[in-house]
């Protein structure tokens, strides 16, 4: 059920229609059944694996608090982390990892005796085990208390509209959210919409039109490409996964907020970076901001030295990018980014966003561009070859060719108005800067965005990427 179907409105519109006449109990019972039916449309089978991962993150909680025991606690969380992790591995990484061992020990001249199981992945496994495994630290950590009605907290792990794909929410900001009785209020709906038309547009008219052209580009044998292709490729790419993903984020804030409630931002224009880090403050927020309270300041952090702070960032960016899939490309873009960490850490002098000049800050941001876009091609090609040729294919023949041309026009017909748009809103500081001003210019706005979809529709609809994860 997408966002961006008929089908998912008319879902919303029932829900929003009972919603809002029922009680606050009442809200979340509706609730709970509307998001185990969005989950069920995708695949009913993996809702009994949602309701072990909420029941035993529920028991488990509850059963920390219950005692004084450090030591019990400490087994307590320890099961719950690795209960969450096993069925986590095991759906997504178990024929990476096996398939792997079977090639070494052939490799070796030895047998495999592997079963070989064909493992549908749940969609969205990795963003509700990860929020459901913030939950029971955060209790054993006494950031919170554990929830006291199971419905209320299978509600906080399965709210629909951010179930599959994000953001990853912490329990101490969504679950008072949930126990907190809500009442609609005015703003909500521009507030919701400026959100739900920017992430369609975002959606629609960039990822989806991206994608047709980026499937052609890598599924073109590589030594049939010129230069200006691969490169014009990876640029269509990097706005297709950010249109994809950040278009996604942007639909459920809105959708959220007519129900009252306010998701974090999870991403915050992260193509104007200067630096890795900076990146990594403005892209898949909630994930970053995940893996390092969760992973990389348990490891240490920048405590002890600079050696183990470069280990920990490595550690945490190689796990990052395992997070995003079983493929040594995955892993290769986790390493990259860590690489990139380290090496802006010690060797690129720290200067304050307001003491750069424009030209600094332009020249570091097309740097930064460029650097992440090496990573995309890691992340997007489906073998380490295969991005090897595209980057050795990189500097052979180059020219405008009519598939480069293509990729070029319809990345300034679909791309160059969010640019537009988002190099007003960075100048501005403000992610909802639509709203401060006059109603006709926004209107006329929201009114660009609707023919744009309709006229500049993609050939071909295109799921949102980040449900593989």
């Amino acid at each position: 059920m997408l966002f961006n179907s008929f089908f998912f409105w008319a879902f919303f519109l029932t829900v929003w229609l009972l919603y809002w006449r029922l009680s606050h109990r009442g809200q979340n019972r509706l609730l709970l059944a509307a998001s185990y039916f969005f989950y069920g449309c995708w695949d009913w089978r993996f809702l009994g694996l949602i309701l072990l991962t909420t029941t035993w993150d529920f028991l488990f909680a509850r059963a920390m608090a219950a005692t004084d025991s450090a030591r019990l606690k400490r087994g307590l969380l320890t099961a719950s982390v690795a209960l969450n992790l096993s069925v986590l591995g095991f759906f997504k990484y178990y024929g990476f990892f096996s398939n792997e061992l079977a090639a070494w020990m052939t490799s070796l001249g030895l047998t495999p005796l592997l079963p070989t199981l064909s493992i549908v992945l749940p969609v969205g496994i990795s963003f509700f085990t990860f929020q459901s495994m913030s939950y029971t630290i955060d209790v054993y950590r006494g950031v919170i208390q554990p929830a006291r009605s199971w419905f209320d907290f299978a509600l906080y792990i399965s709210f629909f509209p951010q179930l599959v794909a994000g953001p990853i929410e912490r329990a101490e900001t969504l679950l008072p959210q949930v126990l907190k009785p809500r009442s609609w209020k005015p703003q909500y709906f521009a507030e919701g919409l400026h959100d739900i038309v920017l992430g369609l547009f975002q959606k629609v008219v960039v990822a989806d039109n991206m994608a047709v052209l980026v499937n052609c580009v890598f599924a073109t044998p590589t030594n049939e490409l010129t230069g200006t292709e691969v490169l014009l490729g990876i640029y269509a790419f990097a706005f297709q996964i950010y249109g994809d993903f950040a278009g996604y984020s942007s639909m459920a804030r809105g959708v959220a907020k007519w129900l009252g409630f306010e998701l974090m931002l999870n991403f915050q224009r992260p193509y104007f970076a200067i630096d890795p880090s900076d990146f990594w403050r403005r892209w898949h927020i909630s994930l970053s901001q995940w893996l390092r309270d969760y992973l990389y300041i348990p490891l240490g952090g920048s405590r002890g030295g600079n050696g183990k702070t470069n280990r920990n960032l490595m550690l945490t960016m190689l796990l990052g990018g395992l997070w995003h899939g079983a493929n040594w490309t995955f892993i290769l873009w986790g390493a990259l980014h860590g690489l990139l960490l380290c090496g802006y850490r010690i060797f690129v002098p720290h200067v304050p966003t307001a003491k750069l000049t424009f030209a600094g800050r332009l020249g570091r941001m097309v740097l930064m561009f460029h650097l992440v876009c090496l990573g995309w091609l890691l992340f997007r090609a489906e073998s380490i070859t295969q991005a090897t040729a595209m980057i050795g294919q990189l500097v052979t023949t180059v020219g405008m060719t009519p598939l480069a041309t293509t990729i070029l026009g319809t990345m300034v017909l679909c791309v160059t108005p969010l640019l537009l748009y988002e190099a007003w809103v960075e100048w501005r500081g403000e992610a909802q800067s639509l709203l401060q001003i006059h109603w006709l210019p926004r209107g006329m706005a929201y009114s660009y965005v609707a023919l744009m979809c309709l006229f500049v529709p993609p050939p071909v609809a295109a799921t949102f990427i980040y449900f593989q994860f």
